[in-house]
């Protein structure tokens, strides 16, 4: 695995157990999806400009990434086509991601978060039936 890769791999353990937050990109405050995601690709150089949806970084990746490449450091999006992405997640091993989930648009404090049990949680890639690819980001 290229250091940048495990560099990304290890810094996302930091955040499981964090609050869901809609919009959230905060250490302190608490991530939703794709802030978290972004979150951990900075760490190693690799994050699209600009506050990047799920469907936005799902588009940036599609043309600089290798496809269906499960593993460490992968990108999986979740919804129902292409063209309409509505979650994305980040491989810590071929089986498991490392996901701000649980929320939605109404969780926007700790206190929400808690009361939906919305989370940095750790799951297996498939726990969701609407897998629209796994894309692997080339990590130079």
């Amino acid at each position: 695995m290229m250091v940048k890769k495990m560099i990304a791999c290890e810094y996302a353990w930091h955040f499981v157990g964090r609050p869901y937050i809609w919009g959230g990109d905060d250490p302190m405050r608490g991530y939703d999806c794709s802030g978290l995601v972004q979150e951990i690709l900075a760490s190693v150089g690799m994050d699209p400009k600009g506050d990047q949806s799920a469907q936005a970084m799902f588009e940036f990746y599609l043309s600089v990434s290798e496809r269906e490449m499960r593993g460490p450091g992968a990108l999986v999006f979740y919804g129902l086509r292409p063209d309409k992405i509505t979650h994305i997640a980040f491989m810590i091993d071929d089986q498991h991601v490392i996901e701000a989930g649980g929320g939605g648009s109404k969780t926007l404090t700790e206190k929400d978060a808690i009361e939906q049990n919305a989370f940095v949680r750790i799951r297996p890639w498939n726990h969701r039936k609407d897998v629209v690819a796994i894309l692997m980001p080339v990590y130079a």
